[in-house]
């Protein structure tokens, strides 16, 4: 264990906190307390601390959290105001320990955290923009992945992390001949691009389904199976991603020859993304194990 790691360890202890428990942070994205997402994440506190868990919610727009990643979020001089880079100025910032107080605030809940929930509402089939801000800024180069230290072998390959979110639309309408496309490709970029890039074991998602769209009733099942589910999401299994090793770094990161021929006279490609032109996989970002 790392020094860090000790001391948190040290804290739980001494704050009374067993060893063994959880700790989670929801990252939550809704301007609304009367909100369909309110309730799920509400839920999703009640649920888990009943369990013994430590929930901290990040309730970005009751903070007014920046969205923007801009030289404003190093509080030092940047080292090339004439080219300025984001990724690698908060990089060497993070090293130096002059991010700004609100990015430093925010990664550190994600280091102790066990468990990352984003409650969101899906904006044009992606996360909100205060939501994307809370990424772009906190999952910074050298804290949240290195061109070493990235998916499978992942800086928070220890950690778990999943999307709660809602939809506007029904769900036939995210289906293969739905007309807004298989949502599985919708989430590729999510799960895998942001989620496994920086390593986390990432949990199937919890979809309401056009909340908005449905009487009360409805929505009170939609809340009820989350609630069932949040009793044993600590111990699902993740989502299935290919392993790093899987590639040849030296080849541009392509899948190794042993590997597509090991694949190649299957009916479905391994991946949404590195599918070998063959047939998308049913379902492997929506449920694990498939």
């Amino acid at each position: 264990m790392d020094l860090l790691g000790a001391q948190i360890s040290q804290l739980r202890t001494t704050l009374g906190e067993s060893p063994g428990a959880k700790k989670v942070l929801v990252v939550y994205a809704h301007q609304s307390a009367g909100s369909f997402n309110a309730s799920a994440k509400d839920a999703a506190v009640e649920v888990l601390t009943a369990q013994g868990c430590t929930v901290e919610v990040s309730d970005l727009y009751a903070v007014k959290f920046k969205a923007t990643a801009t030289a404003e979020d190093i509080t030092a001089e940047v080292k090339n105001p004439e080219h300025f880079r984001y990724a690698e100025e908060t990089r060497l910032a993070w090293e130096e320990g002059t991010l700004a107080d609100d990015i430093k605030e925010e990664q550190r809940k994600l280091t102790e955290a066990d468990l990352i929930i984003f409650q969101f509402p899906m904006y044009w089939f992606t996360v909100p923009g205060i939501m994307k801000g809370w990424i772009d800024r906190v999952l910074t180069s050298g804290y949240a992945y290195t061109q070493e230290k990235r998916y499978s072998q992942g800086l928070f390959k220890d950690k778990k992390a999943m999307l709660s979110f809602t939809t506007g639309s029904n769900e036939s309408m995210f289906s293969a001949t739905g007309i807004n496309g298989d949502m599985n490709v919708t989430l590729w970029p999510l799960q895998n691009g942001i989620l496994h890039y920086c390593g986390f074991q990432v949990l199937a998602p919890q979809i309401f389904w056009a909340p908005s769209h449905v009487d009360a009733e409805a929505r009170g099942a939609m809340l009820k199976a989350w609630r069932t589910r949040l009793q044993g999401l600590l111990g699902e299994a993740p989502l299935s991603f290919t392993p790093s090793d899987s590639f040849d770094g030296d080849k541009g990161f392509q899948l190794k020859p042993e590997v597509q021929e090991k694949h190649e006279g299957r009916e479905f490609g391994l991946t949404v993304g590195t599918h070998q032109g063959k047939r998308l996989p049913p379902n492997s970002q929506i449920r694990a194990g498939v």
